[in-house]
């Protein structure tokens, strides 16, 4: 009876640990400048089999982490340089502030995927790219 009691309360303690990392996980990437919550999905043609996460701005690239995770590294990262807007959709569709959503169908090299995101965020993201250094051309 006691070696059961021990077990049960080792389970729950290591469930309680890991939601509390994720708790704190999920706060880290919340708080950072220049997050937003985004949903990735990695096939255009399937537009509703997407991920929940957390995208954030970096120097030079985006990162995005899903949210139910535990990593520490982002689970996609597109460089500024090579990622473009090919175009936009809004969905019918709102955040928990009642904002707008959208859907945004992007190039990254190759790989073609979507993003959706709240209104605010891709008017963000498209400042974002605009702003990136022009590239330089070798003569």
């Amino acid at each position: 009876m006691e070696v059961e009691l021990l077990v049960g309360l080792g389970v729950l303690l290591v469930a309680l640990l890991l939601l509390a990392a994720l708790i704190v996980r999920q706060r880290a990437l919340t708080h950072r400048v220049g997050s937003f919550g985004c949903r990735w999905a990695p096939d255009p043609a399937l537009p509703l089999v997407r991920t929940s996460g957390m995208a954030a701005y970096g120097t030079g690239r985006l990162d995005w982490w899903r949210l139910v995770s535990l990593a520490r590294r982002p689970s996609r990262s597109w460089s500024r340089d090579r990622l473009e807007i090919i175009e936009r959709h809004e969905v019918p569709e709102t955040d928990d502030r009642g904002r707008p959503m959208v859907q945004v169908h992007c190039r990254h090299e190759s790989e073609e995927f979507l993003l959706t995101m709240t209104s605010p965020a891709y008017a963000g993201l498209v400042s974002w790219l605009e702003a990136r250094p022009r590239r330089s051309r070798a003569f």
